[in-house]
């Protein structure tokens, strides 16, 4: 019995009564015995019925909370057993111990799952156990559910919430997502036609884009010559994912014909309800597509998830100087504005960074200004020791150069940062520096990536320029009419465009002659530059041994792997990946050898038919179109060769770049 209970039946208060009756009839009995002894014997009677009562209560009340007990136990065992929720028991075997019933009605029609493996009733099931998480999802025939796990009891809820996966499945398809298409070179594939046939060709190409987005549905607008507005959704896009935006191809393929093809640039923007952001979104990504070339599409989806396809061919070069004229006199002024200009490049810093920043610092010099190279002279630079040999003897170049300890001391409010031959953050020289600076410019040629340096003032990124030294070089000539240049700065500059030209072999338009033509004006010395550039007998040995144990993969992609106890450097990575191409049928070569810190290091090189920049960012480096790289940790040298031949297989298949 409840102690509340008790305490009410047996409590002071119920024992008040009779004591004061006794109490009563004991003074009654002074005067009227008789009067007495009847009381007494009426107080037995009342008593013996209020103890007979309070027997009876009890029983029943015992009986009521027995009967209620098994009510509720039984209306429990019911509720767990019909509850529209999963409820399973499983040992450290894995095996089903106890279930509810309606775990049956969502995996199995049977009486019974005691004793089954849960790997046997859903391996997507066992699969998630595996990592260790609380909650979660997973797919069950066409249901969707959701799973609840206490592993210290080896609990598992499921609930079958495919209704409202569906519901958030079917709001996400129909998200709006806004298009952005350009045109890259409508002015230079137009040039020179008549108007009839000027107007068949634009005809051609937006009755090509006008089909292909009536077959996908996209509202699509044209606002502009070369410019096209549109308008689908998130389920839209996904198709056309599928699909790889095989717009770029038709078009290109449409005008294949042509001595230059016209080929799209198109900035998708996904993944947020606000059309202010979409727009943004859009936008954002078109100038991303833009400044990697050109002949791609950018898809970029709240928050910062970027996914890139084609890009596939060379970018144009383009035939006007307006572009390089006005940033060379912007960057003028910024440097006029500075009382200090430091300039850096990027990790193992090659020929082409460091005639770029020498470039820049002739700016700085003609601009009256304070400027300095950060480059720590004690570290070893394998790619450019002669180089670092010769500067040594220049003592008026050397004592621009600073470590990156030292550029700290020396920084202001009003410093700027130029950084050449490098976007990405993680690439530079030293990147705690990016931080120190308010004011930061940008020069480079490679194609741009989805990692950038935080709010730069200036961008200069050219991807169809050979090499940063060349677009430093146009930048020097508007900067004064009498620059004077010594005979190892301009030679340095000529060195970047050469390496990175592979003897204007590649990528090399006629701007890079005319770069090479104004530093040839200005003292360059070619056979200084071959001093530069040559090799060692071992080395040249080194890079025999490579090309010998070269595979041809799939017919004409070459990949070569290092040998395991040897260290090679950077260059001779990249010379042996340019030697491999001038094998017959190679378009493409890819070399991988293990650094002394247990990295694996590809260098890439291309004719152009192959972007090896796409197939190296799949595996988290860049580079350019016919020249790009990448590091990999925590690998083997033989599961990053089998990488590399899924990414090629991959790219090959028309799969997309990320």
């Amino acid at each position: 019995m409840p102690r509340f209970l008790y305490l009410y039946l047996r409590g002071y208060h119920r024992y008040a009564l009779p004591v004061l009756t006794v109490l009563v009839l004991v003074v009654l009995a002074w005067y009227a015995w008789y009067w007495a002894v009847a009381g007494f014997v009426a107080l037995g009677l009342i008593l013996y019925v209020m103890y007979k009562k309070e027997q009876a209560f009890a029983e029943e009340f015992q009986t009521y909370i027995t009967t209620l007990r098994h009510r509720v136990k039984k209306v429990g065992e019911d509720v767990i057993s019909e509850l529209p929720i999963g409820i399973l028991l499983y040992d450290e075997e894995q095996t089903i111990q106890w279930h509810n019933r309606y775990i049956l009605k969502l995996f199995a029609e049977a009486d019974t799952l005691v004793g089954t493996k849960l790997e046997e009733l859903s391996p997507s099931l066992a699969e998630w156990l595996k990592k260790e998480e609380r909650e979660g999802t997973i797919r069950f025939n066409e249901l969707s559910l959701d799973i609840i796990s206490y592993p210290e009891e080896r609990l598992l809820y499921v609930i079958d919430n495919t209704g409202y996966h569906e519901l958030k499945k079917k709001y996400r398809q129909e998200q709006v997502v806004f298009l952005n298409i350009h045109l890259d070179n409508l002015d230079e594939v137009t040039q020179g036609l008549d108007e009839q046939r000027r107007s068949l060709l634009v005809g051609r190409v937006t009755n090509t884009i006008s089909r292909w987005a009536s077959e996908h549905g996209i509202y699509l607008k044209r606002t502009a010559s070369d410019k096209f507005f549109g308008v689908m959704d998130e389920q839209t896009l996904r198709e056309i994912e599928e699909t790889k935006f095989d717009i770029l191809d038709r078009v290109r393929e449409l005008t294949r014909h042509n001595k230059i093809p016209v080929t799209l640039s198109i900035g998708v923007g996904a993944g947020n309800s606000s059309l202010t952001e979409l727009g943004d979104l859009a936008q954002s990504s078109l100038d991303l597509a833009l400044g990697r070339g050109g002949d791609q599409a950018a898809v970029k989806r709240y928050p910062d998830k970027v996914t890139f396809y084609g890009g596939k061919s060379n970018a144009v070069e383009k035939r006007t100087r307006v572009r390089a004229r006005v940033i060379s006199h912007a960057l003028r002024d910024m440097i006029k504005e500075s009382d200090k200009v430091f300039i850096m490049g990027h990790r193992d810093p090659d020929m082409d960074a460091v005639g770029a920043a020498i470039g820049m610092l002739k700016a700085v010099q003609v601009n009256e200004r304070e400027g300095y190279i950060v480059l720590d002279q004690e570290e070893e630079y394998p790619s450019i020791s002669r180089l670092m040999e010769e500067i040594n003897k220049e003592k008026d170049l050397k004592e621009h150069l600073l470590s990156p300890h030292e550029a700290v001391e020396l920084i202001s409010d009003k410093s700027l940062l130029i950084i050449v031959d490098v976007h990405k953050p993680s690439l530079v020289l030293e990147p705690r520096l990016l931080d120190r600076f308010e004011r930061k410019v940008v020069i480079d040629h490679h194609r741009r990536g989805e990692a950038f340096i935080a709010e730069p003032l200036l961008v200069y990124i050219e991807p169809y320029a050979s090499s940063t030294s060349e677009l430093v070089t146009e930048l020097l000539e508007y900067q004064s009419d009498h620059i004077e240049m010594s005979r190892l700065e301009a030679t340095v500059m000529l060195a970047g465009i050469v390496v990175d030209t592979n003897n204007f072999s590649m990528r090399t338009g006629s701007r890079t002659f005319d770069a090479a033509a104004y530093l040839r004006r200005h003292g360059a010395d070619p056979i200084l530059v071959q001093k530069l550039l040559k090799e060692e007998k071992e080395q040249f040995i080194k890079r025999s041994r490579i090309v010998e144990q070269a595979e041809i993969y799939r017919g004409k992609i070459a990949i070569a792997v290092a040998e395991a106890d040897e260290r090679y450097g950077q260059v001779l990575l990249a010379q042996t990946a340019d030697t491999l191409l001038t094998l017959d049928d190679v378009v493409a070569s890819f070399v991988l050898s293990k650094r002394e810190d247990g990295q694996v290091v590809i260098s890439a090189r291309s004719l152009g038919e192959i972007n090896v920049q796409v197939i190296m960012e799949k595996m988290h480096g860049g580079g350019h179109l016919t020249n790009a790289a990448t590091q990999l940790e925590d690998i083997s040298v033989e599961d990053a060769v089998q990488w590399l031949k899924e990414v090629i297989d991959e790219y090959l298949e028309g799969g997309r770049e990320t």
